[in-house]
């Protein structure tokens, strides 16, 4: 006999318990419903119901990835992030709740600007998924962007994520090293590059280690190769009024800010993140 909504639960939470996973309630909660398509209140409400053999084997099948550390919305192929689905690939970084942190403050920029500006352009470096300059995107109705990487498989990710979310007018995806292949001037450059230096990614929790891209984590020696490109050329390419908004590791920001002012920036704004670290920076040509 097949097993309930409940008992699934139930046996997930106690096998991620039994294999160490770190919250195994949360865990089991979104990859139960995740795989069933049922809200976080159906998960309560149709608990009784029962499963078919192939929903209870694909279940079966998510429970021994996670048990290898395979992260649960990688599982799922998908995350949210600001409100909007985004498809997950094998070459890009699953967004993460501290991103959104970034989206928030060059928000505040981007609305001022548009006032005085009409029309804005955007352009997010290293764009993975395009959670970046999507979620830009759907909450600035009268911007474009452009999404670069070097990374085909990740643009092939955020034009997918773009028709997905109606957003695929206004956004383009380039395939580019830091400022290659881009063109045109822009009222926004984000980013959230590698950050981490490649003598510890190897202490990261295997989730990291195991699932997420190398070259979207390995930010060099000193985990600052990524902030001194995009610094190098950055002011060819921002408007006279524009900003630069960076996510960054939790020790950079000292670091970050005198390499961009060594090239010609102020900072406008440092940020922390949910966990009191710092997490973003906001620059402005000096």
């Amino acid at each position: 006999m097949s097993p309930t909504v409940a008992e699934m639960l139930a046996e997930a939470r106690r096998r991620f318990t039994e294999g160490g996973i770190a919250d195994p309630a949360t865990d089991a909660r979104l990859l139960v419903a995740g795989l069933l398509k049922l809200s976080s209140t159906e998960l309560l409400t149709r608990s009784a119901e029962g499963l078919s053999p192939e929903q209870a084997g694909e279940i079966s099948k998510a429970l021994e990835r996670r048990l290898a550390h395979e992260p649960v919305h990688r599982i799922l192929g998908e995350r949210e992030f600001y409100g909007l689905p985004l498809g997950l690939s094998a070459e890009t970084l699953e967004p993460r709740p501290d991103t959104e942190i970034l989206v928030d403050t060059v928000l505040v920029y981007l609305k001022d600007l548009a006032k005085a500006e009409g029309r804005l352009h955007i352009l997010d470096i290293g764009t993975g998924t395009g959670a970046i300059c999507l979620a830009l995107l759907s909450e600035c109705p009268d911007a474009s962007g452009i999404g670069s990487d070097i990374s085909s498989d990740a643009l092939r990710t955020a034009k997918s994520n773009a028709e997905r979310n109606g957003l695929q007018d206004r956004f383009q995806a380039v395939q580019s090293k830091w400022f290659e292949n881009i063109r045109g001037s822009f009222h926004a450059i984000v980013s959230n590059p590698p950050y981490i230096a490649s003598n510890v990614i190897h202490d990261l929790a295997p989730e990291v280690t195991k699932f997420d891209p190398v070259v979207a984590l390995d930010g060099g020696p000193d985990g600052l190769d990524a902030y001194k490109a995009i610094a190098k050329d950055a002011a060819r390419f921002i408007r006279p009024n524009g900003v630069v908004g960076l996510e960054i590791g939790y020790d950079q920001r000292n670091d970050v800010m005198a390499i961009f002012e060594a090239e010609g920036f102020r900072c406008l704004k440092s940020v922390k993140d949910y966990g009191q670290n710092d997490r973003v920076l906001v620059f402005a040509l000096a």
